[in-house]
């Protein structure tokens, strides 16, 4: 079963669609999903928060993609930073994975069982992190910077290139002014 998965950094899980096959693309199940269509329907400015997506996903006002081919030191540094958060990210899935080792392989039950067993797994994980249940290799989290402030249109690219440039910036050293 494909599964679409989204958390906090703190790891624990806001969505799970869990209903498509293993061969179902991410980006559809995120764009069926009803977080998805609400996202695309609802989200009103970078203050709203914003997701961060693979090369897979379209960059959207509120879903940030890499840059495919950075041409500037601050794009680098973008696909950097975001690449640090989306491992992040990886990690709580590989938490929830060794909290419930049944995760590691195909699940050999009726499809709408596996459902329930995976959202259930998310469920517990969540409750596992509210209690600060140990866990070993658990990854702490980087303080994050404060919310930007973003007056421009509301076009994924255009809120990608804002960050780029607020956040990120080099010092171009020269031997002659």
């Amino acid at each position: 079963m494909q599964d679409e998965r989204f958390c906090f950094i703190s790891g624990m899980f806001t969505n799970i669609v869990a209903r498509w096959p293993g061969s179902t693309h991410d980006s559809f199940i995120f764009s069926d999903s009803q977080i998805g269509q609400q996202l695309n329907a609802q989200h009103q400015s970078v203050e709203d928060g914003l997701l961060l997506g693979d090369s897979g996903y379209p960059c959207k006002p509120y879903l940030m993609t890499p840059y495919l081919n950075p041409g500037t030191n601050k794009q680098t540094d973008f696909n950097n930073a975001r690449t640090r958060t989306r491992v992040a990210i990886e990690q709580a899935f590989g938490v929830w994975k060794r909290r419930f080792h049944l995760l590691h392989s195909e699940i050999r039950m009726k499809p709408e069982k596996v459902c329930m067993m995976i959202g259930a797994c998310a469920v517990l994980h969540n409750i596992a992190i509210l209690r600060k249940e140990p866990l070993y290799g658990d990854a702490e989290a980087d303080d994050q910077p404060d919310p930007i402030c973003y007056c421009g249109p509301e076009d994924g690219k255009a809120i990608r290139d804002h960050i780029c440039n607020t956040f990120f910036w080099h010092f171009s050293w020269s031997l002659f002014p």
